[in-house]
């Protein structure tokens, strides 16, 4: 029997610098009455708050108290994006996932905010959960997805999916894309990822499977995408091989050598001696 997940991922309107909440709910709402069929709902980074650290909350907080209730009524898995997370002093990139049961079922914080610019804390660790009956899913956060390690870390941790919500609002979304199919055809993992619109990105939300291949991409303006992916399809790719050829995870298993960058001290590579501090530059050239 087919591994059959139904997705909807939400690419809607972002206002920037206030709470979105209500105009989420709305559009799970709709998706409850247009497509009952799905399993797993996704915003964009950071959709709630409209990209504003000043609405940071503690979680759990009666905001995600509606998310909470709206999935278990409605019996769905959902990522309602990232949220802005006060822990003490800290301020953290945070997305959670919300079971079935209405309950918080994994806690991801984004590894790489995207310095200089955003001032969130880093987080330590990796996320992944698993949906009965169906498999084991990841999670990563927007700028995550430039660098490979989170992507294959994830994909080691025995993903198979990733779910990846977004705030690209910068030209470099075009690289992201290009980034997104290299990510699930160097992991053989199928890759979602959700950006918003207006205050939250420029849309060209993609979902891509687990050979490269793009199965839908959004324009710039509100809507959500719906998939059913087959996470045997996965399965399949990693025992015969991308179009039956790279079968990259049986050869990583048996390679015998290192890699000296993660077996050693990664500060002390080559690379950096020319690399200048991490800031915001006010000039190009001297």
């Amino acid at each position: 029997m087919s591994r059959f997940l139904g997705i909807a991922g939400v690419q809607m309107e972002v206002a920037g610098g206030k709470d979105n909440t209500g105009a989420m709910i709305k559009r799970l709402e709709a998706i409850s009455r247009w497509f009952p069929w799905v399993d797993i709902v996704m915003f964009s980074e950071l959709c709630a708050s409209g990209l504003n650290p000043q609405l940071a909350h503690e979680i759990p907080n009666p905001l995600l108290d509606q998310f909470c209730g709206w999935a278990g009524k409605e019996r769905k898995w959902l990522i309602p994006g990232s949220f802005y997370e006060k822990d003490g002093g800290r301020i953290y990139n945070t997305a959670v996932v919300i079971s079935p049961e209405g309950e918080i079922a994994a806690k991801y914080r984004k590894l790489f905010p995207w310095s200089p610019l955003e001032q969130s804390d880093a987080g330590e660790g990796f996320c992944v959960f698993d949906i009965p009956g169906k498999g084991r899913v990841g999670i990563c956060i927007c700028y995550d997805l430039w660098f490979p390690e989170v992507v294959r870390n994830l994909a080691w941790m025995g993903a198979e999916a990733i779910f990846c919500p977004t705030g690209t609002y910068t030209p470099d979304r075009a690289q992201e894309i290009i980034l997104v199919q290299a990510s699930a055809i160097a992991n053989q993992v199928y890759v979602l990822n959700v950006n918003g619109v207006g205050g939250g990105g420029i849309g060209r939300s993609l979902f891509v499977d687990p050979e490269g291949r793009i199965l839908q991409e959004s324009g710039e303006r509100e809507v959500i995408l719906t998939e059913v992916i087959d996470l045997d399809m996965v399965t399949r790719v990693r025992e015969y091989g991308t179009l039956g050829l790279c079968q990259v995870w049986k050869d990583m298993r048996n390679f015998k050598g290192s890699f000296p960058m993660y077996t050693g001290d990664m500060q002390k590579g080559e690379i950096f001696r020319s690399l200048g501090p991490l800031k915001l530059h006010k000039k190009i050239g001297k």
